[in-house]
């Protein structure tokens, strides 16, 4: 992953700066990612969910609002703000990147609902802890606002900053309609939101969530903070943005490490301290750790994953088998769990319940007692297998461009020595 210094102009011909998160190697996708309200793109969410999704190989821009960070100009209202989000995705565009997803945190939430519409190469748009309506930012405002409406214009601390706000940026927050915008928002919608969210409450995502059309989904971030301030809350979401996401973003057309037909690749993502991407035939899922051994919590672990393999070859021969002999076995459930067992040789079991649903009789139950243990994995781990490991084939060096030209001139000029002497014109 490497982060890169970007800097671009907004509709008011103001500098706005930025910081491109990108994966270490092809990116699949690109992403534009809103802070919250007063924040900037150092945020701690913004920062961690940005490197974590560029490690998930999705590259993401952060930047700083009109008026805030590094960027120029006065604090600018909601309008402004969605204003420079389309001003963000134009540019990612001139370079190649037009983002395919939106990531919106809090009032910046808000705000990528409302652009997502105005940016066609969107397909998915994620909010974290966003207000259903615009104007309840101005609850943040405090007896400021009164003082605001009074007087026109009025200084405000929000966050222990001094800022100062003018009646236009209330009004602007006073007319948009955002539930309307989200019924109209034609994007694939993840709505992530904690319950115990002090600043914007939980009924905040439910309202966007009914507003909302479907696809959409809603994951709880459970104890989080409003802020994310636990580095373990950002990379959460993180992770189930980006495996949320990749159902709609573009996929990659090549991986950095060639694998041989047939084979399994499993790489580290950069998130947390386990989590791998396991790609095979097209299909993409992580494998984790639990959150109490040092994990995201985020995919099966390794055993779980062996567990996983011999439960669906259970299922998918019981299958064959009913089929063959034309039973009516209806649905199979399947339960495997490893244990290691002190004592026993060997000491690794997996423990292995099968449900058969259907109106089968007595005979054919315990056939397919008798085939489950003919899957293939079945007798794999019971067989045991070798493992045979290699390194990596080392791709081929190219071509040295000097060396080849000279070659081609010694050539040329061996077949001009062979005309000259054979009479022939060269």
């Amino acid at each position: 992953m490497r982060t890169e210094k970007i800097e671009f102009l907004n509709a008011r011909g103001q500098k706005l700066a930025a910081r491109l998160d990108r994966p270490g190697g092809q990116a699949r996708a690109y992403g534009l990612f809103a802070h919250c309200f007063t924040c900037d793109k150092t945020a701690k969410a913004a920062v961690r969910i940005s490197r974590a999704l560029a490690g998930l190989g999705v590259g993401v821009l952060r930047f700083d609002f009109t008026g805030l960070g590094e960027s120029e100009g006065d604090l600018g209202g909601f309008s402004a703000n969605v204003d420079d989000l389309i001003a963000a995705a134009a540019h990612m565009a001139s370079l190649g990147h037009a983002p395919a997803l939106l990531i919106g945190h809090s009032f910046g939430g808000a705000a990528v609902l409302a652009a997502a519409s105005e940016i066609g190469s969107v397909k998915a748009v994620a909010t974290i802890g966003a207000p259903a309506e615009v104007s309840h930012v101005l609850r943040q405002l405090g007896d400021g606002l009164s003082r605001v409406e009074a007087d026109g214009a009025a200084e405000v601390k929000i966050g222990g900053r001094p800022f100062t706000i003018g009646r236009d940026f209330v009004d602007d927050a006073r007319t948009h309609d955002l539930p309307d915008r989200v019924a109209h928002l034609r994007r694939a919608l993840l709505v992530l939101h904690s319950p115990v969210d002090k600043i914007v409450g939980i009924d905040n995502a439910s309202k966007i969530f009914l507003a909302a059309k479907h696809p959409k989904s809603f994951i709880s971030l459970d104890d989080a903070d409003h802020l994310l301030t636990k580095g373990e809350d950002a990379d959460y979401a993180a992770t189930v943005i980006a495996a949320w996401a990749g159902r709609y973003l573009p996929m990659a057309t090549d991986t950095a490490a060639e694998t041989p037909d047939g084979a399994v690749l499993v790489e580290e993502t950069g998130a947390g301290k386990f989590q791998v991407q396991i790609t095979a035939h097209g299909s993409r899922l992580f494998a984790d750790e639990p959150e109490d051994v040092g994990g995201l919590g985020s995919g099966l672990g390794p055993y779980e994953l062996v567990s996983a393999g011999l439960g669906a070859c259970t299922s998918m021969t019981l299958r064959l088998y009913a089929e063959r002999k034309g039973w009516p076995l209806q649905r199979t459930r399947i339960a495997v769990r490893h244990d290691k067992i002190a004592g026993q040789v060997p000491p690794d079991t997996f423990a292995r319940q099968i449900g058969l649903e259907g109106p089968l009789d007595a005979e054919q139950t315990a056939r397919l007692f008798e085939i489950a243990d003919k899957c293939p994995v079945h007798r794999t781990l019971e067989g045991g297998a070798r493992v045979a490991t290699a390194p990596f084939p080392v791709p081929p060096a190219e071509p040295d461009a000097g060396a080849a030209r000279a070659e081609a001139v010694e050539h040329f000029q061996q077949m001009d020595a062979e005309c000259r002497k054979a009479g022939a014109p060269a």
